[in-house]
């Protein structure tokens, strides 16, 4: 494993613990309403992001966001983590974490469907039968739900997107996330704005600890998106997709020893499933790697 790689793997593993944790931080603030919380993560990312930036002293990159080959694509992926973000605030609130887990439980298979499709990588044998276990234990978690998952499905699909265009967008991960966050500002203070408007206008909560948070939700936000980014783009979407059953594991059992939701033995058999695949595969992958590297150090003695 090269230096960029070990970054990636690295970045990548620091995201999904972040986005695993993040139920704690929603049901803490759940008196504040899910789209004024979204909204505050959308103002709040704005000046954390411009911090990265600032330190990083990576203004070329931001300049270069702003061309309209880049800036059309940053807008939909802003979009569409915007709409990843509002939906998941409300699946937590709603005591639904488990079924969003789902929804990142099934996003890597996703995430290796595209990665087939658009990039050519390609599985080797015990990776595909890593994939087919992971999707038995994902059938397994829909069927206990005994409904069409939609918030599960949408959290997918959503982030998956936002993945490939994020994996596809040659730029800083900082400077694209600046732009997106930008790109959703106007929407998000215009909700503000209306909410302060209403006679009984909370816009940050009780005020106090409330404040603090609202404002932590900048960091909280933005710090695993560039990590991701910035994994993206050194990484196979295919591992990353893997990766990811980091983040929605730790949903799960939040969702199960803290939340109490329900849990029961079709639960625990896809839990099991789920975390086979994810142990074949790193097995395999972590080999196949060290396969690689003994090839290449007999390549250079010959």
């Amino acid at each position: 494993m090269n230096a960029e790689t070990r970054l990636g793997f690295v970045a990548g593993l620091g995201a999904y613990f972040i986005w695993g944790s993040l139920p704690l931080y929603i049901r803490l603030m759940q008196h504040i309403g899910a789209a004024d919380l979204l909204a505050h993560r959308v103002v709040w990312s704005v000046p954390t992001a411009l911090i990265f930036i600032a330190i990083a002293a990576n203004w070329r990159d931001v300049r270069a966001a702003v061309k309209w080959d880049k800036l059309k694509w940053l807008l939909i992926s802003g979009l569409l983590i915007g709409a990843n973000w509002g939906c998941y605030i409300w699946a937590v609130n709603a005591g639904r974490t488990m079924e969003a887990s789902l929804g990142y439980y099934i996003n890597p298979l996703v995430n290796v469907v595209f990665g087939m499709i658009f990039f050519s990588e390609r599985l080797r044998i015990a990776q595909w039968i890593a994939v087919a276990i992971a999707t038995v234990g994902v059938g397994i978690l829909t069927v206990a739900f005994g409904r069409v998952p939609w918030v599960a499905l949408f959290l997918c699909m959503t982030f998956a997107c936002y993945s490939l265009i994020r994996k596809q967008v040659a730029i800083d991960s900082r400077a694209g996330f600046l732009m997106e966050v930008l790109l959703l500002v106007p929407f998000a203070v215009s909700w503000l704005a209306w909410v302060a408007g209403q006679p009984d206008a909370r816009v940050f909560g009780d005020g106090g600890w409330d404040v603090a948070l609202l404002v932590a939700a900048g960091p909280i936000t933005s710090v695993p998106l560039i990590l991701f980014a910035l994994s993206a783009r050194r990484l196979k979407l295919s591992t990353i997709g893997m990766m990811q059953y980091v983040g929605p594991t730790l949903q799960f059992l939040i969702a199960v020893l803290l939340f109490r939701e329900p849990f029961g033995w079709t639960h625990a058999a896809a839990f099991g499933f789920i975390w086979t695949a994810l142990v074949v595969f790193t097995t395999d992958s972590v080999m196949g790697e060290a396969k690689a590297r003994r090839l290449a150090r007999a390549a250079r003695v010959s």
